[in-house]
């Protein structure tokens, strides 16, 4: 395989979709034998896959590759993580920033596993209030922490480009569990965490 991306592709199910695409495109009133449309079907295909990679792979599992024990009892914050994931109501994109916080209970889990945690839920057809829910629970279900924190902002294209139509409207979500969810102050040390810039 040339490209990176090849090993999200199954061919069967490239050609599978390409057809299925291809139907969606005449039917819309467009000439699928178009030059310009000739191999849209097959790109179409391929970015479906690679946009739903998530049902094949295990979140719990990502985390689990890499815990470590450490006595370290203070929130651990990862701020600012890009989220691209699809609508499940009209497949269409939506797209933001992810704050993921916990509390470790003597154990604490690699940085670069909590975004691709978030990844890992985020390429299916979502809607982002499972998101935010499905991420809090990977963790403490995994980890076993003090808390889980997890807040998303995110810009649905559904609401931008189709229905509403209100460009500047952003959604957010949380889910709290444990520390964050019994402690305010807590809590509001997350909030104020996520709003600074700290850097």
């Amino acid at each position: 395989m040339d490209n990176e991306e090849d090993k999200y592709y199954n061919t069967e199910l490239t050609e599978e979709l390409s057809e299925k695409y291809k139907v969606i495109i005449d039917s819309i009133g467009e000439d699928s034998n178009r030059e310009g449309l000739l191999k849209t079907p097959e790109r179409a295909a391929k970015a479906m896959q690679f946009l739903c990679n998530g049902y094949n792979v295990d979140p719990s599992e990502i985390l689990k590759s890499a815990l470590f024990k450490e006595e370290y009892s203070q929130m651990v914050l990862v701020k600012d993580i890009e989220v691209y994931s699809l609508c499940e109501h009209h497949i269409l994109p939506f797209f933001g920033k992810a704050y993921v916080a916990y509390i470790p209970n003597g154990t604490i889990v690699g940085l670069s596993k909590i975004p691709r945690i978030v990844d890992a839920f985020s390429r299916r057809l979502q809607v982002q209030e499972r998101l935010t829910n499905e991420i809090r629970d990977c963790i403490q279900e995994t980890l076993n922490p003090k808390g889980v924190a997890v807040v998303i902002e995110a810009r649905h294209m559904c609401m931008q480009m189709r229905g509403v139509q209100k460009q500047n409207s952003v959604t957010t979500t949380s889910a709290f569990t444990g520390e964050f969810l019994d402690n305010l102050a807590t809590r509001e040390e997350f909030i104020k965490l996520i709003s600074a810039n700290l850097y």
